[in-house]
């Protein structure tokens, strides 16, 4: 009955499409080994470089000797532990909000949140640009579906305009976009938001921990953060742990606690992610320089590609520079010689970004020195012959 699976694997390797999984094993000083090689690793989430901060394991160690391994249930049947509650006090303080909750990831928070406060007699408008879970939330809410682009809001305010006659408007949006490094224009979006009623839902993923003067995130950066109704955030990005969080009112964080099902029905995250957690934060407060580092190699590495006439994102201002080279076979086929020259960047492809902008996702850590880059920009250099041919990011 499934033989037809055979044939659309096929279909995916022509394209260039095809994903295939690799066993990687984190090293200190921003580096992973793969097939016995060491490799520089530039792919990776891990910002400040704290899932590997003795801190961090050293608290995950004590709760798990203290609790265990697993929670062992749903928060609301037996999960929620002392580890959990003093998680959510620590993040509500962070985000200097009434109260938080958990979810055991980032993509259950998004898709959880948004089915809970989101209805079929709703509206909502997603960001062209926004993570998987943002877009997947808004569809299976059953709202009417509308989508905009955070760089053409004038046709987000016609949009708003015509569509006035729903039970609620909502605009979905990622604080920081993942594949294109560039941050939502959040005061025009929050300005479109009040002119109309709407609500803004900020999906703060890739900005928590890193952006803002105390590293909330994009909200906090643009002092929006009083105008958004909903935050949402992300523990397993700069971080370095697991889960996701909504911060908010008590009554927001009460309703979703009763509401959001996948909250309701998956297993509690493990006492020792929530304690690495807490103390990812604790350092996240006490060493703000932590989060210069990436942000200054990032604008070193966005400067060189643009002196060279390389297409990027000239607004990504994040740990996040893309690299754009067209087709998903270049994107290997570069992405291939910089791991044979010491390297791993992620090649990303479609779905994950539009048609004909395949590229290079690279992502300077913390953990990494200015060595490092200097090396990795050598080596690009020597990959990269001729100036690709240049697409714009968002056709």
């Amino acid at each position: 009955m499934l033989d037809w699976i055979n044939d659309e694997l096929c279909n995916l390797e022509r394209d260039g499409l095809r994903r295939r999984r690799r066993t990687v094993t984190p090293l200190p000083d921003g580096r992973c080994e793969i097939d016995g090689r060491s490799l520089r690793n530039f792919a990776s989430n891990d910002y400040l470089g704290l899932a590997g901060h003795p801190r961090v394991i050293d608290a995950a160690c004590e709760a798990i000797a203290a609790a265990g391994v697993g929670s062992c249930a749903s928060a609301l049947v037996t999960g929620h532990t002392p580890w959990h509650e003093r998680l959510e006090h620590r993040l509500a303080k962070f985000e200097q909000t009434e109260a938080a909750l958990l979810f055991p990831t980032g993509y259950a928070a998004n898709v959880g949140t948004l089915t809970a406060l989101v209805g079929s007699d709703d509206v909502v408008f997603c960001d062209r640009a926004n993570h998987a879970s943002l877009v997947d939330g808004c569809r299976l809410s059953r709202a009417t579906f509308r989508v905009f682009r955070h760089d053409e809001l004038d046709r987000l305010d016609d949009d708003l305009a015509k569509h006035n006659d729903h039970r609620r408007r909502w605009i979905i949006t990622d604080a920081v976009f993942s594949m294109d490094g560039d941050v939502a224009p959040l005061p025009a979006i929050c300005d479109l938001a009040e002119r109309h009623n709407a609500a803004v839902i900020v999906d703060e993923a890739h900005a928590t921990g890193l952006l803002g003067s105390q590293g909330r995130g994009a909200c906090e950066l643009l002092d929006v953060e009083e105008r958004v109704a909903v935050r949402i955030g992300t523990l397993s990005k700069a971080l370095g742990t697991l889960g996701g969080f909504v911060s908010g009112s008590t009554a927001l964080i009460e309703f979703l606690r009763n509401q959001a099902r996948t909250q309701m029905f998956s297993t509690a995250l493990p006492p020792g992610v929530c304690a690495a957690a807490i103390a990812a934060i604790d350092l996240v407060a006490e060493e703000p320089e932590r989060r210069k580092t990436p942000l200054r190699h990032a604008a070193r590495i966005r400067e060189h590609l643009i002196a060279r006439g390389w297409k990027t994102s000239g607004q990504s201002e994040v740990p996040i520079v893309p690299l754009i080279l067209g087709e998903p076979e270049r994107a290997i086929e570069v992405a291939s010689n910089l791991e044979e020259r010491g390297f791993l960047v992620a090649a990303i492809r479609p779905p994950t970004v539009p048609t004909g902008t395949s590229r290079l996702r690279i992502t300077p850590t913390s953990a990494q020195t200015n060595d490092d880059i200097n090396e990795l920009l050598h080596a690009l250099d020597e990959v990269i012959q001729s100036k690709p041919h240049p697409v714009t990011p968002s056709d």
